[in-house]
């Protein structure tokens, strides 16, 4: 039987099921999305070296990234909210497969932001469409669906120290090109979930005049809290992003000039920043399911924040564990935002997910421009001390309204 027939012959209960098969599929996709977004700032120690480029313009190589996703998410959601495209996942990571070839052999700065491109439009339809995936096949257990889905992402970006260490500096630029593989198996993936997706539509529209009714109720009426508090989440976003920016495009080089590290050496340091992210992220959900979503982000910024401040000043070991620490700190709020921010604006699944993830893409991109040129501007020491201070604005998190808030405006 396929899958469509399998998902139409579903009951209602059925459908309120988590069904785990589809969200670890679709957190594998998602490790291998990121995996190949990883390669782009895992690359820039080779770039720098074999063409000369400047902090400044490996800031709008990964802003050229960044930029489309976080510009292109919140469209692709919106369109999608109105009419769904199983299919659009497939065909969205063909463009990241065309995008890391070019990247692979681009002779110059120009193409390889050009290849970049690709490979951010292929990031801007996947995300939005996988947390609907993930939403879909979450049953009653979204704060965990979403972190299974998450954890696939964040577990991609911590690769990048490894494909910089394993890959990128025996291979150099040309290296890139094994992912392409990697795009291709994503690709054959999402053919399996754009099936399961396309089968699960067939069981919304048997209940269309119901939940219609649902939909409407859910998108009109917005009040003036649900902005304010939907403005805070993204600011929210914004703090975090940058920080993580910060870490993940400029420590590196912070810590071969402070430790006299090698690149190999100082990829560690970053590995385990954003290995403790991934494990973070998947604890974050069920925490935010039993102990509230608003806890979790506000615990989450907090307590990152005196690390973050000490991480420069403090010998390479210590270093090593503060940074770990902070990752699995800051980022086990990551996957709860989205939930935060869908269950803030009902209704609204796709569009909320690319205004999250996308909006964490766009801070990204600035934050690495702007740091960028701060470091060419005060010294990179100064660049990394300054984005210490960023957690700290986790402080706003107090005024957002309470888990039954949310549920007293549903």
């Amino acid at each position: 039987m396929s899958q469509s027939a399998i998902a139409a012959s579903m009951s209602p209960r059925d459908r309120a099921n988590t069904s785990y098969k589809i969200l670890i599929i679709i957190g594998i996709c998602h490790l291998l999305n990121d995996s190949i977004q990883a390669v782009v700032p895992a690359m820039f120690p080779i770039l720098e070296r074999s063409m000369g480029l400047s902090f400044t313009q490996l800031g709008m190589i990964a802003f050229a990234l960044n930029i489309v996703s976080s510009i292109m998410q919140p469209l692709v959601g919106m369109a999608t909210d109105k009419k769904p495209a199983p299919f659009a996942l497939p065909i969205g990571l063909s463009f990241t497969l065309f995008g890391v070839l070019g990247l692979a052999l681009a002779p110059r700065f120009e193409l390889v932001v050009l290849s970049v491109l690709f490979i951010g439009l292929g990031s801007a339809v996947f995300h939005p469409e996988g947390s609907r995936v993930a939403y879909m096949a979450a049953g009653a257990r979204r704060g965990l669906a979403q972190s299974i889905y998450q954890v696939g992402g964040n577990s991609g970006q911590a690769l990048a120290p490894l494909i910089t260490a394993v890959i990128l500096v025996p291979l150099g630029q040309i290296g890139a090109a094994w992912f392409t593989l990697v795009a291709a198996a994503a690709v054959g993936l999402l053919i399996y979930i754009a099936n399961w997706y396309s089968g699960m539509l067939k069981v919304e529209r048997s209940f269309k005049s119901k939940q219609s009714s649902k939909d409407s109720t859910a998108g009109n009426g917005i009040r003036k809290g649900v902005w304010v508090s939907l403005l805070l989440i993204l600011f929210l976003i914004f703090a975090r992003s940058w920080y993580i920016s910060g870490i993940t495009n400029f420590y590196a080089f912070f810590a071969i000039e402070k430790y006299s590290l090698s690149i190999k050496e100082a990829q560690i340091f970053l590995f385990a920043f954003l290995i403790t992210g991934a494990i973070g992220t998947f604890f974050g959900g069920p925490l935010a399911d039993r102990f509230g979503k608003k806890t979790v982000i506000l615990v989450s910024m907090i307590a990152t924040a005196p690390l973050s401040l000490l991480i420069p000043f403090v010998p390479p070991f210590a270093a090593f564990l503060l940074l770990a620490l902070s990752g699995l700190l800051l980022m086990s709020s990551f996957s709860v935002t989205v939930v935060y921010a869908q269950e803030l604006v009902p209704g609204k699944i796709g569009t909320m997910a690319g205004l999250t993830v996308g909006l964490a893409f766009g801070m990204g991109a600035l934050g690495s421009i702007g740091l960028g040129y701060l470091a060419d501007l005060i010294g990179l020491s100064q660049t990394i001390i300054f984005t210490g201070f960023l957690p700290l604005l986790g402080l706003l998190a107090f005024f957002l309204p309470s888990d039954q808030k949310l549920e007293q405006w549903n």
